[in-house]
């Protein structure tokens, strides 16, 4: 068993707590805007769709990380655009990209000559396997995220609470939205190394749900999910390289135990 405080001292360990830190915040701040919305799904949706991206740049030789973030932002412009010109409803139009981004990862997976290492790595999470390049693009894409929060935080309140008097007030509610289906799909790509493709929707819709259960101000509820996420990362990390256990499970356990608690003291105090 490694002592913990030892292994602040390593490089690898520090890009993992930076890495996941800045991952656990966006993923909690950008989630609450889609559980508000009603659009939980697209966050499992998008990650999905990424397999195919990720898949293409293992068989490239590229940062895989790169063409995830291009196919997942093609998948929800797909996604956009069919819900608004009829073609297809919400949970349809999810499910439809859905199939064609994991298609199209097994088919270059297949011309790649099956699964590798790799790959199982971004299905299931290696956040202590975070190098340079994983952490500029991980840190590039927090930053873009938070500034594009900041830069329309009103008008991304206003619709996420009255999309119909944020029309009135023209707003312009079909590029916002857009631009939040953007957001996830942006959150989604830099938390994979985090939890993998496979849990990564937990990372984005958890903290957000158990802060809810708060009924606390938008602001302190904002709080109380990026700490909820941060903290269920620090201790996936930490317990990981103690116990040698898989860090994306550490996770999601400790963001569902967070719910729980919450959930059961909140009806205790009720009652």
């Amino acid at each position: 068993m490694t002592a913990p405080i030892s292994l602040l001292g390593y490089r690898f360990f520090q890009y993992a707590l930076l890495g996941g830190s800045l991952a656990a915040l966006v993923c909690a701040l950008v989630g609450l805007f889609v559980i508000l919305r009603k659009e939980s799904m697209i966050g499992d949706g998008v990650a999905h769709i990424s397999f195919g991206g990720i898949a293409i740049g293992l068989f490239l030789g590229i940062n895989p990380l790169l063409t995830a973030l291009v196919v997942a932002i093609l998948g929800v412009l797909a996604i956009s655009y069919m819900r608004r010109h009829g073609l297809a409803q919400s949970d349809s139009a999810i499910a439809v990209m859905l199939a064609v981004g994991f298609s199209t990862g097994l088919i270059f997976i297949s011309l790649a000559g099956g699964f590798n290492v790799d790959l199982f790595s971004f299905l299931f999470g290696s956040i202590l396997t975070i190098g340079t390049s994983d952490l500029i693009i991980i840190t590039g894409l927090s930053l873009v995220s938070l500034a594009v929060v900041g830069v329309f935080y009103k008008e991304l309140l206003s619709v996420t609470f009255d999309e119909e008097a944020s029309r009135l007030m023209g707003i312009p509610v079909g590029l916002l939205s857009t631009v939040l289906n953007v957001l996830v799909a942006v959150t989604i790509v830099l938390s994979i190394k985090v939890v993998g493709m496979i849990l990564v929707a937990a990372l984005l819709v958890i903290p957000g749900l158990t802060a809810l259960q708060l009924d606390m101000s938008f602001r302190d509820t904002v709080i109380s999910a990026i700490l909820f996420g941060v903290i269920s990362v620090v201790v996936g990390i930490f317990a990981s390289a103690v116990f040698n256990v898989a860090t994306s499970g550490v996770i999601v356990f400790t963001l569902v135990a967070f719910f729980l608690i919450i959930a059961v003291w909140r009806r205790l105090t009720r009652a």
